[in-house]
């Protein structure tokens, strides 16, 4: 991919709310890393997007979530209503993160997801059952949303009648994420995004709180949240602060990745119709065609982290609390990593990629997210052949943290 012309690293700013940015990033990614790696902006915050130096950032210990804790009161409060984000094992450091992530882990062991495979596919069956008849569909609409959603409200007890209820808070928190990395560098240019965020998280953790979280206390069932409830080791629980927060980490982060990772796959293999060929005609290429799909157009961009003590990457000093933007889409295509980083190929060996993460905070529902997209998009691709995209302009979501589709029209 052209990288555009030269320019001096002075020259180079990171705004991820350009159009331009937000209908592809990677150009400005192969100029950063090409001609200023280590990249401090004039407000302050360091952009990282060589993969040794983003993958050194998510596993090194001496960067951490501590010190994200004033900025998240500031946007989303400290009382249980708003503080999804500041109570959740996502922006925890260790020994709470660890504590966390082994009483929610339990719930997400391969063999647990394993279980989940034939109701996966049934969902996906279903969902393309009613797209067929219609002779055309929007994959996101369609598809790509509402298979990872019935999974994780099924997961976590939520009764089909109140499904539809959770789009219009999943999109308005998923937009709010773009806003704690924006405040903390000073490129917050809509505050009424948090505000919506705001309402959205108040009202999901209502529904928890006043509904399901009551009812299963009183009745638990086999699902998720009953779990959590009961989630126990070496006598520590979860808080009533924590499983309001982890619920709504769960809901947000159990179907947001998977949406934008089967809307942005199956958007590059319509894009690459030889690889989508090689798809239909050998369904085994599945696990390795998702992994690269992962890497080539990922649905999480970037993340940050704040470094506890002075570090030095490449010469530059960068001091304790400084915040760290590291660019997880801009790792996955460094040609320092992956041969041809902008080609995409579903039999790429030595594949990689950080499109979950690395380190401590690694996607906890990594398998969750991988099983929902091998089973759509072979179930899609095996099931409407003939499949051509319905526009020749796809609309993408105006987040930058999260990348993904608006809608993705396709006919057959």
């Amino acid at each position: 991919m052209d990288g555009g012309p030269t320019a001096s690293p002075t020259q180079l700013q990171f705004n991820p709310f350009l159009p331009e940015f937000i209908e592809n990033p990677y150009p400005l990614y192969h100029r950063l890393r090409a001609e200023d790696p280590v990249h401090q902006s004039p407000m302050g915050f360091w952009v990282l997007t060589r993969y040794d130096d983003v993958v050194t950032v998510l596993r090194d210990q001496r960067f951490g979530r501590k010190g994200f804790e004033p900025l998240l009161s500031a946007l989303f409060g400290s009382g249980n209503e708003q503080s999804g984000f500041v109570t959740s094992m996502l922006f925890r450091d260790p020994p709470d993160h660890t504590r966390l992530r082994a009483l929610v882990s339990k719930a997400f062991t391969p063999r647990v997801i394993e279980r989940l495979r034939l109701r996966i596919q049934e969902i996906a069956d279903e969902l393309l059952d009613r797209a067929r008849d219609a002779g055309a569909m929007d994959v996101v609409a369609d598809l790509a949303y509402p298979l990872p959603v019935i999974v994780i409200c099924e997961m976590l007890g939520v009764p089909a009648s109140d499904r539809d209820t959770f789009k219009q808070w999943s999109l308005d928190i998923g937009r709010s994420l773009d806003a704690i990395g924006m405040q903390a560098t000073g490129m917050l240019t809509d505050p009424e995004v948090v505000v919506r965020g705001n309402a959205a998280r108040r009202a999901l953790t209502a529904y928890f709180r006043n509904g399901l979280i009551p009812e299963r206390r009183q009745r638990p069932r086999a699902d998720l949240l009953s779990a959590l409830i009961a989630a126990e080791e070496e006598g520590d629980k979860l808080t009533e602060g924590e499983l309001l927060a982890t619920c709504n980490l769960l809901f947000v982060a159990g179907h947001e990745t998977t949406v934008n990772l089967i809307g942005n796959g199956l958007l590059a293999l319509l894009r690459h119709p030889a690889q989508l060929s090689a798809l239909r005609q050998d369904p085994s290429l599945i696990q390795s065609a998702v992994e690269e799909l992962l890497r080539y157009d990922g649905p999480v961009q970037r993340t940050g982290r704040i470094p506890h003590v002075d570090v030095e990457i490449d010469g530059k000093k960068i001091a304790q609390g400084e915040m760290v933007v590291a660019l997880i889409g801009a790792a996955n295509r460094d040609p320092a990593r992956f041969p041809d980083p902008d080609r995409l190929d579903i039999t790429r060996a030595d594949n990689d990629h950080i499109a979950f993460g690395a380190g401590i905070h690694f996607c906890l529902g990594a398998s969750l997210a991988r099983l929902e997209a091998q089973i759509a998009i072979n179930a899609l691709i095996r099931r409407i052949p003939g499949l051509t995209l319905a526009t020749t302009a796809p609309e993408w979501r105006e987040t930058s943290v999260l990348r993904g589709l608006k809608a993705l029209p396709v006919a057959f």
